[in-house]
């Protein structure tokens, strides 16, 4: 029931995530943050089985960072992607897989910006918009109406604002906050939150 966003741009990747922790038919908090920096350059946003979540996720930026110190230099967004779509492949074959949904996104200065969706059966594609739960049955039209190569960091905030007011109109499940950070190439910014009360005066339509 829980909602992740991601936007790519000519030069920026962007998350959006909810905040509400549920189990069953119950809120456990509403403060829970699911898009973690793993690098300067790199943001891995995580929904799922709650414990895997916290363990895949702790795993994959410590072995990245353990990359770093023996190699001297980061993975790339894209070879990071792959990384963590072999290991959860790997789990999945294994006694105890990983129901883990993921956006891996990024900024290298070589390759440009990267987003990159994998689900819990490891399936890995990158893509220019997409998202993971059930919330992203209602931004899928919207990204495809507003979207375009050339779209700015204002606008890609903009949409993330569009999709969420659908979302919290539509979906039986309240999700009331929405945390948003952006990688680029001035590395990782969370940007401000959008919550139902941010949205109360604004116009979707517009």
């Amino acid at each position: 029931m829980e909602t992740l966003l991601g936007i790519k741009g000519p030069d920026f990747v962007m998350l959006a995530a909810d905040t509400t922790h549920a189990r069953s038919i119950i809120v456990m908090k509403e403060d829970q943050n699911k898009i973690h920096k793993v690098s300067d350059n790199l943001l891995i946003s995580t929904t799922g089985e709650s414990g895997d979540t916290e363990q895949f996720t702790e795993f994959i930026s410590k072995n990245i960072a353990l990359y770093k110190m023996r190699n001297g230099y980061d993975l790339s967004p894209h070879a990071a992607a792959h990384f963590t779509r072999k290991n959860l492949a790997e789990y999945l074959r294994s006694r105890t897989p990983y129901q883990v949904f993921m956006f891996v996104a990024g900024y290298d200065p070589n390759e440009g910006p990267e987003l990159t969706f994998i689900d819990y059966l490891a399936n890995a594609k990158s893509l220019n918009y997409a998202g993971h739960g059930y919330g992203a049955v209602f931004a899928s039209s919207i990204y495809d109406r507003y979207w375009h190569p050339n779209i700015t960091q204002e606008e890609a905030y903009d949409v993330f604002k569009k999709c969420i007011v659908e979302i919290q109109k539509r979906l039986v499940v309240n999700l009331k906050n929405f945390n948003v950070a952006v990688v680029d190439k001035d590395g990782v910014r969370n940007l401000e939150p959008i919550s139902a009360k941010s949205l109360a005066e604004y116009n979707a339509a517009a």
